[in-house]
Formats: C-alpha cells, sequence, structure tokens
C-alpha cells in the first residue's frame, strides 16, 4: 500500500484491478474460491477513496463472466428419467402404480415382464375337482352350471372352418342322470336347425332304441364329436375333430358319464384313437382316458340303410345295461304272444 500512495489515482485504480484479475487467475488455476480477507479489505477500501473517473479493466463483462464460471465448482449431476421417446415399452398391465416403492435395480430386473409366446387359444377349462364323483350329468347343480358355461363358449367358436356355413352350434341333450353318454359324429340339417343332436330320422331310432332298453329319453346324454355340421353331411375331417377335441374332453370331465356309447366310426376315432374299421371293434368294451368304459357300435344312420345291423346293436345295448346294473327288458314278452 505504501506503493500505491505515492502514484496517482488512475494507476492506483488499474493496480487494484489487476491485483483482482491475478487473484482470480490464481482461483482459476487452484480450484478455490473468494478472495483473501486482506487484499478484499483493501480492495474495499481503496475503492471507497478512489474518483469516478478510473481507468477501466481490460476485460469484458463478458470474459470476467467466463472466468468466474470456469471458476465455478462443478454442480453435482443427478439421474433423470429418459425422455419419452427412449423409455422402454412394457404391457400396460406390467407397469407399476405411481405409489408404488422404490425397487432395487436387480429387485426391478427380477419382477420386468418377460415376453409371452403365443399359443393357440384353449377353451376355458372349468375345474372339476370340487365336484362329487358319484353324480353323473345336470343332476349335479355345479355340472349343469359348468357344461352352461362350456356351451356358451361353443357358441362363438371359430376354431375351423365349420363355423363359416353352420346355423346354429349344437352341443347335447338330455340330463345323463343315469351316468350313460351317446356320442354320435356330427350334427345333420334338421340338427343345425334346431341345435340339438340326434332330431332328425336317425335321431328318432336312437329314442326308440334307448325306449327299448326302459329307459328315458331325457335321462341319458347325446352330444357329438363336433359342434358344428359339416357341409353336406360329410364325415369331420380330422383337423376338425382335433380343433372340437377340447369342447368334447370337458364335456365328458364335466358329465362325468360311467358309460359312452361310441356311435360310429368318427366317434370310436376321436374318443379312443382307433383306425380300425368298426365292424372290427363293434361289442367290444374299451377305455377311455383310462377310466371310463365305451361301446363301440353302429350309428343310428347306417341302421337305416342295413336294418339287419339291428340285431348286434341290441346285443351291445343289453351288455350296456347290465354294466349300469339295469334290468334287460324281456323283447318276446313285450311283443305279446306268436301267433304260430
Amino acid at each position: 500500500m505504501e506503493e500505491l500512495e505515492t502514484l496517482s489515482p488512475e494507476r492506483e485504480a488499474l493496480a487494484i484491478v489487476r491485483a483482482l484479475r491475478a487473484e482470480l487467475e490464481r482461483q482459476l488455476a487452484s480450484g478455490s474460491v473468494g478472495l483473501p480477507r486482506a487484499v478484499r479489505s483493501a480492495a474495499v477500501a481503496e475503492s471507497a477513496v478512489a474518483p469516478p473517473e478510473f481507468e477501466a479493466p481490460r476485460t469484458s463483462p463478458v470474459e470476467r463472466a467466463a472466468v468466474v464460471e470456469r471458476a465455478a465448482p462443478p454442480r453435482p449431476v443427478y439421474p433423470t428419467e429418459p425422455p419419452a421417446s427412449e423409455a422402454p415399452e412394457y404391457p400396460a398391465f406390467a407397469q407399476a402404480p405411481a405409489s408404488a416403492p422404490h425397487q432395487p435395480a436387480a429387485a426391478a430386473q427380477s419382477t420386468a415382464a418377460r415376453p409371452v409366446a403365443a399359443a393357440r387359444p384353449e377353451p376355458a377349462r372349468a375345474p372339476a375337482s370340487d365336484l362329487d364323483p358319484t353324480t353323473y350329468g345336470l343332476a349335479d347343480p355345479k355340472r349343469q352350471q359348468r357344461l352352461e358355461l362350456l356351451e356358451s363358449q361353443v357358441r362363438g367358436c371359430t376354431r375351423c372352418r365349420l363355423h363359416e356355413g353352420r346355423k346354429t352350434t349344437v352341443f347335447s341333450r338330455g340330463t345323463g342322470r343315469l351316468g350313460l353318454c351317446f356320442v354320435g359324429e356330427g350334427p345333420g340339417a334338421e340338427e343345425d336347425e334346431q341345435g340339438q343332436p340326434f332330431v332328425g330320422p336317425a335321431g328318432q331310432l336312437l329314442d326308440r332304441l334307448v325306449a327299448t332298453m326302459g329307459l328315458l329319453r331325457d335321462d341319458i346324454y347325446v352330444c357329438n364329436i363336433v359342434k358344428c355340421r359339416p357341409p353336406g353331411n360329410r364325415a369331420p375331417e380330422p383337423d376338425e375333430s382335433a380343433l372340437c377335441s377340447g369342447y368334447l374332453e370337458q364335456q365328458l370331465e364335466l358329465l362325468n358319464p360311467e358309460i359312452i356309447v361310441a356311435l360310429g366310426a368318427t366317434a370310436v376315432r376321436g374318443l379312443l384313437g382307433i383306425q380300425e374299421p368298426i365292424t372290427r371293434v363293434r361289442g367290444s368294451w374299451r377305455l377311455y382316458r383310462g377310466k371310463v368304459a365305451v361301446m363301440p357300435t353302429f350309428h343310428p344312420a347306417y341302421l337305416l340303410r342295413t336294418p339287419s345291423a339291428k340285431g348286434p346293436v341290441w346285443q351291445d345295448m343289453v351288455e350296456v345295461l347290465k354294466k349300469l346294473g339295469r334290468p334287460v327288458p324281456d323283447l318276446k314278452a313285450a311283443r305279446g304272444p306268436s301267433r304260430d
């Protein structure tokens, strides 16, 4: 300060400015901030007596601001959310709610949604574990309710090409309360009109056969391998039967029959996977799913064309009645005394 006293006021101001500039450059190099107390006090004291006409510093305001910015300590960097265009896409159900607590990175990775492979839609399967195994068909309210639910699913089915020409789906008829189920091939023209299986000429013959057995029409359960009419009443194609098999499996699982009568070769193939002609397998007991007794026999439509086959079919029905523990009707007594 002794040297400053001998200088003119202009040179004193210039010396102070140069000292401040040197101090700022030193702080920029060292990373420190602020002025030493002695320099700050001297600068304040000298500025109080300095005349207004002092020599301007050789640095512009923009340059001084750049110096201060470079001298400032670096700002801490905090993690930010990615832009919306870069954010990962998740299914809506996999997104956590806004109030969910923070999860560590490892936990978030383990709970992330994984892609699910596309699969062929299957009909919803109603659980049967809580059903009474000693009851059959619609005699059990729970079975009836679940069969009705399955029937509603069948009405909207479009899994195979048969749905393109149908008027309605044909699910079943009867209660099945006796534990006896007849499975046919597929709906015909009259069945497609009425929405019930076996209501045409073949169905009327089946009703007479059931009456001859001493059973009521509604006490048995009747359904088909496929639920839609094949064009021209042809036999269902293998892929059509396969796509409809899930419905039949659930139907029989909920029905819980004691005996299934397979009517014709298509029903035998659909239930048992047997490719042999019906003439070879007819009349011999088989098992469905290893637990339900199956009696293969001729289809009623075949009996309309071949009346001589009614005798073998009646023999098959006698075996069914015996297995059910029901009496076998005496057909001779029912016909009355002979005229001979």
